[in-house]
């Protein structure tokens, strides 16, 4: 029997399942050693009879292997490119390629864009040049845009002054003083704002070691955030504060006011009264003294500022680093001697904050001049005071005077 030598040496034939995008399935046995490109071309004339009259036809389709995803290169076999029996081909027609845009059209485009764009300060100067000119008075306007932040510092300076004298001329001074004490040197716990350590704790963070960040970070909850995880790993990071005062401290304090205001001579307990009182509150201002932003203080240093220039920057700026720099670049103003300047005590502003009630009533609490003097310091601790039951009815009846009065 003679068998042609091609049979003998021929490929092992493969039966593969063939599918299109348009739900057509057929089987195509083909050998091994056919190429990708012969495959398609058998595909086509079954699936599109008549298409291969176009060359583009074969370019246009690509044939993938359904278990791999992967398209099948034209000049490979099918040995080549590892198809088994009985494997799965998809017949896909390629996606035409993305016609590049004419000169026209971008040139067109890029017109639009520009016409698009909002008008500078030259084209707004152009257009409203034959507009009739408006006297405005810049002065009552920019009265009437007074930042209450700033006029709450002038503010809190000439209530301080007015609850100094009223305290002193109480005649319980002596139980004043010892209110005054206790919440000078209570425990720095009881002075952390609720609603900041709340956050801090809901978020893993140890209660003591918030109540650190807190206190370091002028209750801001953002910044002590990030030093709490700055200092993670700080095997110092639970030490507790330096300058605590010894518990025995307030009772000895209050003990000795007392006795210096008990005197024999009510005119003489009544200096002493006032003096004892007078140490007191300088005893509170220089506890609450300002503490600038560390963070703020190097960054505004490295930009080459000296750092009492940018203590004064943040002392006038709330701590925001930002308006700091502004500040140090501009006119800085107010100065730094303004912050210790209060307000018009004949403006009608201060005499309805005087007559108010409410604030009348707080004047005459200790712990409303320890608020405005933390406030005076320390900005940031204004959200802990509004909160305070005690302080927080005065707090908002000044801003609401405030606001009252400037839309007038």
């Amino acid at each position: 029997m003679f068998v042609q030598e091609e049979k003998i040496f021929a490929g092992k034939v493969l039966r593969l399942h063939v599918c299109t995008m348009e739900g057509a399935e057929w089987l195509e046995e083909v050998p091994e050693d056919t190429t990708v490109e012969k495959l398609k071309e058998r595909c086509l004339k079954h699936c599109l009879p008549g298409s291969l009259e176009d060359p583009k036809t074969v370019t246009h389709h690509k044939l993938i292997h359904a278990t791999s995803e992967k398209v099948l290169t034209d000049t490979k076999t099918v040995l080549e490119e590892n198809i088994q029996d009985r494997d799965v081909l998809l017949l896909v027609k390629k996606r035409a390629p993305t016609l590049l845009p004419k000169m026209s059209d971008v040139v067109a485009e890029e017109k639009r864009k520009q016409e698009q764009k909002a008008p500078d300060k030259d084209a707004i100067l152009k257009a409203t040049a034959n507009l009739p000119a408006r006297s405005v008075d810049r002065s009552v306007s920019h009265h009437n845009m007074r930042d209450f932040q700033t006029e709450l510092r002038k503010i809190l300076v000439s209530l301080i002054e007015v609850a100094q004298k009223l305290l002193a001329l109480n005649p319980d001074a002596v139980e004043l003083f010892k209110k005054a004490n206790a919440m000078l040197d209570e425990d720095e716990e009881d002075r952390v704002d609720e609603i900041a350590l709340r956050q801090l704790t809901e978020m893993g963070f140890p209660e003591s070691r918030a109540v650190k960040a807190l206190r370091l970070n002028h209750m801001s909850v953002t910044q002590a955030m990030e030093w709490l995880i700055e200092h993670a790993d700080d095997p110092s990071v639970d030490a507790p504060l330096p300058g605590s005062a010894p518990a025995e401290a307030p009772a000895e304090g209050a003990a000795s006011s007392a006795e210096a205001a008990a005197g024999p001579s009510s005119e003489e307990g009544g200096e002493e009264a006032k003096d004892e009182l007078t140490e007191i509150f300088k005893k509170i201002r220089r506890k609450r003294e300002f503490r600038p932003d560390p963070r703020a203080v190097i960054a505004l240093m490295e930009m080459g500022f000296d750092e009492k220039e940018v203590v004064d920057a943040l002392r006038v700026n709330n701590n925001q680093q930002n308006a700091a720099c502004e500040w140090l670049l501009g006119d800085r103003k107010p100065s730094p001697e303004d912050l210790d300047k209060g307000i018009d005590t004949n403006s009608p502003l201060f005499q309805a904050i005087l007559e108010n009630p409410v604030v009348q009533l707080g004047l005459t609490n200790p712990k409303t001049l320890l608020a405005f003097e933390d406030m005076l310091e320390n900005p940031l601790n204004s959200t802990q005071w509004m909160n305070d039951p005690e302080t927080g009815p005065v707090m908002l009846q000044i801003s609401r005077i405030f606001q009252t009065l400037n839309r007038t």
